[in-house]
């Protein structure tokens, strides 16, 4: 049989948290700060502002 060397719980912590470390640096923050009712109220827009502001350059109106 093959001997394994033994592992200390302190191995695995370290592997969970650089791994945590990588998984923040690849996805940053999943969830927001704040949530929607703790923000202000968002400005009402015109619904075709939108369009206006994606609107391909040979489109001139």
């Amino acid at each position: 049989m093959a001997s394994e060397e033994p592992v200390s719980p302190a191995a695995g912590d370290e592997d969970r948290r650089r791994r945590a470390r990588y998984l923040a640096e690849v996805f940053g923050d999943v969830l927001p700060e704040t949530t929607a009712d703790e923000r202000g109220p968002v400005p009402a827009e015109d619904r075709d502002d939108w369009y206006r502001w994606n609107r391909p350059p040979h489109h001139d109106s």
